[in-house]
């Protein structure tokens, strides 16, 4: 709590300083800037129209483009689901200041995350286990493969000298908050829920990180009270976000080459009680869907699961790159993370603080 407190406080001198550079309009009862303001501020050039209420702003490798009505948005074609629409005010097209602060900086700019720890151990969370199958499929069930996968990524952390641990090692019920409680043992620590998806005609990838306090869950049916709560998780948001782009752009690459079928559900935000709870950072990335016949099919290969495991080992590769300490001198020389694993940003720019009781 204190140390979120006090990113508040740093991020609100900020702004002081520089109120003059940004331009806050309200829509419904919430604050929004203008894309126009996020190009200049993070040195990408101006706002491109792509016909209809689509939008597109580039310079070199760096990229934002959505579309007006839309929660879908990319950050060098990396797709993120925003927590609120992007909104077209008056020819302004607009991005809430919730997204901007919570999305947008972090992604750009993960070299200025505060306080980031130097990460030497991975906590694997194998999804379900013992009498919790999990999703089903004719070809196997999620509680198997998911311990698959964190084996074999255990072995890719190990070779590389990591320390690594595992909420279950074999076919076995640990209940959420005993697996919660595991986690939050360990310093310098980085916890990824591995999963696989089931329901209706879904189809895909997604990796989930914690919503912040304010922002509905994008799992829920709406918005509740308890979304002004804050969680144990939210002190590391920045960190979270981070962190998920860093794997779902890993999954991207290792998993679409291995079958470019798999698509691209994006980086979501829910409250389920693995990421909420724990206190380093963490994401739950969702392997594709056991109840659609042409995932579940790439899920039982061995190879798929073997790409997966690939996957997070480098993510957690570039998320080190991209926030740990070594990373100083690049974070003032303009650097950040990129969706291919590389860096680059603008220098130093404010940004507004998100106000929960608003949203």
């Amino acid at each position: 709590m204190r140390r979120e407190f006090l990113t508040i406080v740093a991020l609100f001198v900020c702004v002081r300083a520089f109120a003059a550079d940004w331009t806050l309009i309200k829509h419904d009862g919430r604050d929004y800037v203008t894309f126009d303001n996020v190009a200049q501020f993070y040195g990408l050039g101006g706002v491109q129209r792509t016909g209809g209420n689509g939008f597109a702003i580039a310079i070199g490798s760096r990229s934002l483009r959505g579309q007006a009505g839309s929660v879908e948005f990319y950050i060098n074609n990396l797709k993120f689901n925003l927590s609120y629409p992007i909104v077209d005010q008056g020819g302004r097209l607009c991005v809430s200041r919730m997204d901007l602060v919570k999305v947008i900086e972090p992604v750009l700019r993960p070299g200025k995350i505060k306080d980031a720890e130097l990460v030497d151990t991975i906590i694997l969370d194998p999804g379900h286990g013992g009498h919790d199958n999990g999703a089903m499929s004719p070809f196997g069930n999620e509680k198997t493969f998911s311990l698959d996968v964190a084996n074999r990524a255990r072995m890719l952390f190990l070779q590389q000298g990591y320390k690594v641990y595992m909420t279950r090692n074999s076919d076995e019920f640990i209940p959420l908050e005993d697996r919660v409680r595991f986690a939050n043992r360990f310093p310098n620590a980085l916890f990824i829920s591995i999963h696989f998806n089931s329901g209706g005609a879904g189809t895909g990838l997604e990796t989930y990180t914690l919503a912040p306090r304010g922002v509905p869950s994008m799992m829920a049916d709406g918005p509740r009270i308890s979304d002004l709560q804050e969680c144990p998780g939210n002190s590391r948001d920045a960190e979270n976000m981070a962190l998920a782009t860093a794997t779902h752009a890993s999954l991207e690459v290792h998993l679409k080459a291995f079958d470019r079928g798999m698509y691209d559900r994006g980086i979501k935000r829910a409250r389920f009680v693995v990421i909420r709870d724990i206190t380093i950072p963490g994401v739950l990335v969702e392997g594709g869907f056991l109840s659609n016949s042409y995932d579940a099919r790439l899920i039982a290969t061995p190879e798929y699961r073997a790409g997966m495991a690939a996957s997070i080992f480098q993510a957690v590769q570039t998320y080190r790159r991209a926030v740990g300490p070594s990373t100083t001198q690049l974070a003032r020389s303009g650097t950040g993370l990129r969706t291919d694993g590389e860096t680059t940003a603008p220098a130093d720019p404010p940004a507004p603080t998100p106000d929960p009781a608003a949203n």
